[in-house]
């Protein structure tokens, strides 16, 4: 599998402009079709939602269906997407009981605001009635459109930039910082790419927590799936960069995440220097994890000392969500997810 930037078409954002369009004012079109189509299927995949009936949870992504681009008319930025989405759930009432489903997004595009947006959520034909399509219908609807709500935030942030340069040069130097992000070329792995965060000047609030998930798997096996770039593609369903190693570097999840693995000790523990992108310049929290074996499972404590107190219930959410959760879905480390 390509390391990061390296020739993974999923990341290599099409750029197209007048010949005569020096500083990308008068035509310039960016090609985010297949970006877009990875963010929407890790963002949807794995939602779950719980209830005095059960719980449901979306299990596939079938279908992502349609295009998106950013285009500069005139120093204007123009957001053209337009998605058709199907996708499959299963609820499981407290009895064990499973029961499959479907959700159907016709209309995810730049003309509908999100609370507009069309989410069908139906039971497969062959399925008997369940209370639990009403919590689906209801709170798993409510967390569809938060998702792709966040897809669209994403997008605007993310390749706005560098489309109207400031000068006629064209590619200063914010402009290559800029392309080197968007295209996410290997030579920027060892840097920050939280370069232009604004830095605060005082001391942080700092808050620490923890965290304890079983995963039905050995701890030799789930302590390398932390440093193999292979299976950390495998699990966040995007393209990553992972140097395996003491004083190695990461970076992960569209760059949001990345850092150093600060401490190693083989099958046992795992220290890293762990920051999201937006964090203040030369921040980062100590994560720790603990794999202790309990015969047939692992124990995994996962500890956060240093984390911004703004930031604890967004860094609890990421990592339940995109590393515990998604590497059972994934790996197959434990059906129940706590």
């Amino acid at each position: 599998m390509a390391k990061w930037g390296e020739g993974d078409p999923r990341w290599i954002v099409e750029e197209r402009a007048d010949a005569t369009n020096v500083n990308n004012w008068h035509w310039t079109e960016r090609d985010v079709t297949s970006w877009s189509q990875d963010v929407i299927n890790s963002l949807l995949l794995g939602i779950r939602v719980e209830g005095e009936e059960g719980s449901c949870e979306v299990t596939d992504v079938s279908n992502i269906d349609g295009e998106a681009s950013i285009n500069n008319r005139k120093g204007k930025l123009i957001f053209f997407y337009e998605w058709n989405v199907k996708a499959s759930w299963i609820g499981t009432n407290k009895m064990g009981i499973k029961y499959k489903g479907t959700v159907e997004i016709p209309n995810l595009s730049d003309e509908n605001d999100m609370d507009d947006l069309d989410i069908c959520v139906t039971l497969c034909k062959d399925q008997p009635r369940t209370p639990l399509t009403d919590l689906m219908r209801k709170e798993g609807v409510k967390k569809i459109r938060m998702a792709l709500g966040n897809y669209v935030k994403h997008l605007k942030k993310e390749f706005s930039q560098g489309m109207i340069l400031p000068t006629a040069n064209g590619l200063d130097k914010q402009n290559q910082e800029t392309q080197a992000k968007v295209k996410l070329e290997k030579t920027q792995i060892g840097s920050s790419t939280a370069a232009n965060a604004p830095s605060t000047g005082v001391k942080i609030p700092t808050v620490t927590f923890s965290l304890k998930e079983t995963f039905l798997t050995s701890p030799e096996e789930l302590y390398r799936v932390f440093l193999n770039q292979d299976m950390v593609q495998a699990f966040t369903h995007l393209a990553a960069f992972v140097d395996g190693c003491l004083g190695g570097k990461f970076r992960l999840l569209e760059g949001n995440v990345h850092g150093q693995f600060a401490e190693l000790i083989p099958d046992k523990k795992i220290v890293m220097k762990w920051r999201f992108s937006n964090w203040p310049t030369g921040h980062a929290s100590t994560v720790t994890l603990n794999f202790v074996d309990r015969s047939n499972e692992t124990e995994l404590t996962m500890e956060a000392k240093g984390v911004p107190n703004n930031e604890e219930d967004r860094m609890k959410e990421g990592w339940q969500r995109y590393y515990f959760d998604a590497i059972k879905q994934t790996f197959g480390y434990g059906a129940r997810l706590c």
